[in-house]
């Protein structure tokens, strides 16, 4: 591409005060009716010794909006593990993988491409991801969009045109489009620019401030749903094919006995836990239902790209 330039500024962050607890692998206190006990509260003296343990949520959209989506998630997993999960949306992308390699983070939701940073630099370990409503793990998809009037038609045709791009590490934002026009033959002519966020590229498109957007599938169904897109006035002229929904994953301070009893937690959470979140990043639960398991080898095409593009969190 020919250049990568930012536009504009960033939205505000907002996130919740915290109390930051660490996981280890708890201890033998406690007497021999207590450790026979099977109850929630019991649990947690395995999994969370301190009473509590502390989840981040990657800012990919405003934190005002991702704080009472995540509530649901949070209690219902507090609740099944019997102890408090203390949420951070963090600042950037880079934060919370920062955060979870200095401990901060017993549990992180990243971005498919965060998680190959995350899973690299901090050793984090992919638990369960949003099940969709057949059951199998939730996908999205990126895409480029021009106004319906545009002269570019194809991909290949936004050689010479502006195209927002959401942040430097965005998996449907920056990577996967960023391999597209590589694959092209165009990245050297077209000039890209970070708007800030996936809301942003989607807002410099629709106010003529660029001729085409990545706008992925997850932030055109809450655009759609919020009225502040029109999508009988653009056209999309590039779909990427599906990616793996983001995963919840466990800090490398957790062993794999409390990681087992975490995801089993976060399996048998029922689906209005996540009803919500489903809104922002496009997925219907099932009735029965709210995640499947996942493992680290479900990402590898997001390993595999982040090696094809030489990306390291210099990028993010």
């Amino acid at each position: 591409m020919r250049t990568i330039r930012t536009l504009g500024a960033a939205s505000g962050v907002l996130a919740l005060a915290l109390t930051l607890a660490a996981c280890g692998d708890g201890g033998d206190g406690g007497d021999t009716d207590a450790k026979s006990d099977t109850s929630p509260a019991s649990s947690a003296v395995e999994v969370c010794p301190d009473g509590t343990l502390t989840m981040g949520v990657e800012p990919y959209e405003d934190p005002a909006k991702l704080i009472p989506a995540y509530q649901a998630l949070v209690d219902g997993l507090g609740k099944e593990l019997g102890c408090t999960i203390e949420l951070e949306v963090s600042d950037t992308y880079v934060a919370e993988i920062l955060a979870m390699q200095n401990g901060e983070l017993d549990l992180g939701q990243f971005g498919p491409l965060g998680f190959v940073f995350a899973n690299q630099q901090a050793g984090a370990t992919a638990l369960a991801a949003f099940a969709d409503e057949t059951g199998e793990a939730a996908s999205y998809t990126g895409g480029i969009w021009v106004p319906k009037d545009s002269a570019i038609k194809t991909i290949e045709d936004l050689a010479g045109h502006t195209l927002a791009l959401s942040e430097s590490g965005s998996t449907s934002g920056d990577a996967v489009p960023r391999k597209a026009l590589i694959d092209a033959g165009i990245d050297k002519d077209v000039d890209a620019q970070y708007a800030g966020g996936h809301t942003e590229a989607l807002q410099a498109l629709v106010n003529g401030q660029v001729d085409a957007a990545e706008i992925n599938s997850q932030t055109l169904a809450s655009a759609i749903a919020e009225g502040a897109f029109d999508e009988s006035q653009f056209v999309q002229v590039w779909k990427s094919d599906p990616i793996l929904n983001d995963p919840i994953t466990a800090g490398p301070n957790m062993t794999p006995e409390v990681a087992a009893k975490v995801q089993e937690a976060l399996l048998a959470l029922p689906s209005d836990t996540v009803a919500e979140i489903g809104g922002y990043l496009d997925f219907t639960p099932p009735a029965d239902g709210a995640m499947v398991k996942v493992s680290n080898d479900d990402y590898q095409p997001l390993f595999d790209l982040a090696d094809t593009l030489g990306l390291t969190t210099d990028d993010l």
